[in-house]
């Protein structure tokens, strides 16, 4: 188990983080957004001194529209050589597009009131990207094409979250166990209650007959608000769904669906934490994972959890460490699968008793108390790394390590080749204390670098 001093200093390290995020910076982004409101209401004059001081602190959506207006000489004199050394700073980190609308919502307004009518109109999706984008700094097209996407508002406000993929070839090096939702065990079904004909259930179907199957996922966000509390934070509503499909089986069934519903707040950083850490965002969230199954095959667990992005040039480090959210044991019957009578006869556990209890009590012996996610960019190349580990919870070294590869389709934006190499444990939920090794290949069609 993890030492508590070490837990300690793990959320103590991460929960200092809250004041400096929720205050330092207030003003540099309402200097920003007032500076926006400015810009696309075509008073550049104004927007000017704002957006030289942002610039000259590292903000790169500044620095870019400030070089929009020295080279069209809007509200200043024109200026080609002042426009060139903006446009250079800002494309040392990201070539940023400059959109402009019609309305003034203020998501900064002083009143709680008037920031919540903000949050219902273009503005808000606007002004939440804007504050987004300033805080990457990367020079590849493919990330500028995903942030593109997520400031111009596209498809309903929907925007990818984590990598969405389809991997038609998906290889273990192990068969994967059929868990029954009657029994705890095909096994424990033959001891008790043997078939007539004295055959064995865990030889006919304890095991899938393929060790090659097809592995997908779908992950998508909606930015629900931005600024409503007033500390430049944006609140998501996020769903992931990830599932396992025994295609080249015989009745080509579904071995496990995980569907994954997410809340979270992200807080941007201050300039100096940013230029002094890395550190651009700190992420608060609750994630709930089920595999929406019942009896013995269902799998669940509710986390709250905090994650910080970190970037250094094309390097990306996220850590995350999360609570489990308690719930109540079922009896030590339920889980070993039987009981006895005062005969010393063994009886088949009811498997929809107490559905309203853990099914899973010791997922935190597998699954540790959080990852570490790295992403790193290598020309049109992004190769990715997650890392797990249980730190001898349950008395045993367990974790995971997942590495992956994406490169653009035959120079596709949108589509890529995908690799995915895992070992450990938690591929999936039914298999999150099972061991195993699967090597996976197919598509791409967004890339998680900040999922």
């Amino acid at each position: 188990m993890l030492p508590t001093k070490a837990r300690r200093i793990v959320w103590g390290a991460l929960l200092a983080l809250t004041p400096l995020t929720l205050f330092a910076d207030a003003q540099s982004g309402a200097d920003f957004q007032k500076a926006l409101r400015l810009y696309e209401a075509k008073e550049y004059a104004k927007a000017v001194p704002l957006l030289e001081n942002l610039a000259k602190r590292g903000n790169k959506a500044a620095m870019y529209r400030l070089a929009n207006l020295y080279e069209k000489g809007l509200g200043v004199p024109q200026d080609y050589k002042e426009a060139a050394h903006w446009y250079k700073e800002a494309a040392r980190s990201y070539s940023y597009t400059v959109a402009t609308g019609s309305e003034h919502h203020d998501v900064h307004a002083k009143t709680f009131a008037e920031r919540l009518k903000a949050q219902f109109t273009p503005a808000s999706t606007r002004a939440a990207s804007a504050a987004a984008l300033a805080k990457v700094d990367t020079p590849t097209p493919e990330t500028k094409s995903f942030l593109d996407d997520m400031a111009s508002g596209r498809f309903f406000g929907l925007t990818p979250y984590k990598t969405n993929y389809l991997l038609p070839v998906s290889v273990a090096s192990r068969s994967f166990k059929r868990q029954p939702s009657g029994y705890k065990s095909y096994a424990i079904a033959d001891e008790i209650v043997p078939l007539p004909d004295g055959a064995s259930r865990e030889a006919l179907y304890g095991e899938y007959d393929k060790k090659v199957e097809v592995e997908f996922q779908f992950s998508l966000k909606k930015n629900l608000t931005y600024n409503l509390f007033g500390y430049n934070e944006y609140i998501t509503a996020a769903y992931t769904q990830q599932s396992f499909w025994q295609l080249y089986s015989k009745s080509g069934p579904f071995r496990e669906t995980n569907y994954m519903p997410e809340f979270y707040v992200a807080i941007p950083t201050s300039a100096a934490i940013d230029a002094d850490y890395g550190l651009k965002v700190t992420k608060w969230g609750f994630i709930h994972q089920s595999n929406g199954q019942e009896g013995y095959r269902s799998r669940s667990w509710n986390r709250l959890y905090v994650e910080g992005l970190f970037q250094w040039g094309n390097l990306f480090v996220k850590p995350r460490v999360w609570y489990r959210l308690p719930e109540k044991d079922k009896p030590a019957d339920w889980y070993r699968g039987y009981t006895v009578d005062e005969n010393g006869t063994k009886h088949l556990t009811d498997p929809l008793a107490y559905d309203d209890r853990d099914d899973n009590p010791d997922i935190l012996d597998y699954m540790g108390y959080g990852d570490l996610t790295v992403n790193y960019l290598w020309g049109n190349h992004q190769f990715g790394g997650l890392f797990r580990y249980n730190f001898g919870k349950g008395g045993h070294n367990r974790g995971a390590i997942q590495l992956t590869w994406s490169y653009p389709f035959f120079g596709s934006k949108n589509t890529f080749w995908y690799a995915k190499l895992f070992n450990g444990y938690g591929l999936s939920l039914i298999d999150y204390n099972v061991n195993n090794t699967v090597a996976s290949f197919g598509f791409a069609f967004s890339r998680g670098l900040m999922e």
